[in-house]
């Protein structure tokens, strides 16, 4: 098997488990979280945060050993549309990040905390961001892997 397979099929992985734990993150983020879900929500939100580093790392590690000339991302417009819109993703997930963490804080483990809904409706709207900027990104890769953007 050559390196560039091998180097794309962890990659593509990584960015499929990255959606999933984010899919499984937009239904769990809503009026009502508390308790158990709370607990889920934040082992959740530590994954994506892994996967989100590993997706890079594997990344870079295409760019530069993947059997493709480095030059060919550098210098691709749709390259770094899609790495742009990663960043965007990156950016738009500290918010709710920081409260998911404070609502873990607050309450302290006890079975019958619930976070309120007017916290939950402004990190949703962080999330609802994400999506929309998601979408861009197989867009970009499409285009990419087309010759696009060169």
């Amino acid at each position: 098997m050559d390196c560039n397979l091998i180097l794309a099929c962890a990659h593509h992985l990584a960015v499929f488990t990255l959606v999933a734990v984010f899919a499984a993150e937009f239904a769990l983020l809503r009026p009502g979280l508390g308790g158990e879900r709370l607990g889920q929500l934040a082992k959740l939100d530590a994954a994506y945060g892994a996967l989100a580093m590993v997706v890079i790392a594997v990344g870079v590690v295409r760019v530069w050993f993947g059997g493709i000339d480095p030059m060919y991302y550098l210098t691709n417009h749709a390259f770094w549309g899609k790495m742009a819109a990663f960043l965007v993703m990156g950016l738009l997930t500290i918010q709710p990040t920081i409260a998911v963490r404070r609502w873990v804080k607050a309450g302290g483990g006890a079975a019958d905390y619930v976070v309120p809904a007017n916290e939950i409706s402004t990190s949703r709207r962080f999330v609802h961001l994400q999506a929309g900027v998601l979408l861009l990104i197989p867009l970009f890769a499409a285009a990419m892997a087309r010759g696009y953007g060169s």
